[in-house]
């Protein structure tokens, strides 16, 4: 991968944000993480300039709504693009067992037989295993079961041909069972559901999300070089940047990422 393109930042309640999802870009081609919780998508997409006959994979982190009701439209739009002749090749989405069925319901209850008829033709399901790695565009995906106690979740980490090496956890905290697939990783892109000083009044722990802080000391201690953080509430999104930032210096000395949507980041 060469860049990633920051889609969303925000958690299932923001308004003021998308969603959090990117896309990684490698030459002419996109791999797109999640899709956020609606037709928003396509809007994030149009003004990074990301056209879809140029996504050829998707990988699904879970099956909360701000993470998959957008792939009914990907789906659906792709599709069309199928259909007209405008979109070359197979569309192949990674994920894990549950959803499959979870997507294609989705699917098949509100968009039409047009679209859904190319399930399993050039819509493609790829089931991911824990520890299982594949190649996608050129790098090595390794993707692993999160552990999640609310819904089942992965994520992966990426050894790209350049040799930087990246984790994504999901939307979840890390914990000590994903250290083999962190440990060493050039970046971590972790969730920060707010700021440990405002900790009581969002509730993140009761979630099951970090703060600023908690997720700035884990990097610190798996001296992480690069951490970006997002899944964000968006009360104060105007200041976000500077808070959540200045928070997080007091715990994590590394660079420091705490992106608007739209941004881009380059590896």
């Amino acid at each position: 991968m060469e860049k990633l393109i920051v889609l969303g930042t925000g958690n299932a309640q923001a308004v003021h944000c998308y969603n959090t999802c990117f896309a990684m870009k490698k030459g002419g081609e996109y791999f797109l993480t999640d899709a956020g919780g609606g037709n928003g998508i396509l809007l994030a997409l149009e003004k990074q300039r990301i056209p879809l006959e140029q996504i050829h994979h998707i990988f699904v982190t879970h099956a909360h709504n701000d993470h998959i009701l957008g792939m009914v439209w990907m789906i659906r739009m792709i599709a069309a693009g199928m259909n007209k002749g405008s979109y070359a090749g197979n569309l192949h989405i990674y994920c894990h067992r549950e959803l499959v069925e979870t997507i294609k319901t989705l699917c098949l209850l509100t968009v039409g037989r047009k679209f859904t008829d190319h399930f399993d033709e050039r819509i493609l399901f790829h089931i991911v295993e824990n520890g299982e790695t594949r190649e996608i565009l050129g790098d090595r995906f390794t993707f692993f079961d999160i552990g999640s106690t609310k819904e089942k979740q992965f994520g992966y980490r990426i050894r790209m041909e350049q040799g930087v090496q990246l984790a994504f956890p999901g939307d979840e905290p890390y914990h000590e069972d994903l250290f083999p697939f962190v440990s060493g990783a050039h970046w971590l892109l972790h969730e920060a559901f707010c700021l440990y000083s405002r900790r009581d009044r969002f509730k993140p722990y009761e979630k099951h999300h970090s703060t600023v802080a908690d997720a700035c000391r884990l990097a610190e201690e798996l001296r992480i070089p690069n951490l970006v953080l997002w899944h964000t509430e968006d009360k104060d999104l105007a200041q976000r940047r500077e808070t959540y930032t200045a928070e997080g210096r007091m715990h994590y000395h590394g660079n420091l990422y705490v992106p608007d949507d739209g941004e881009i980041l380059s590896f």
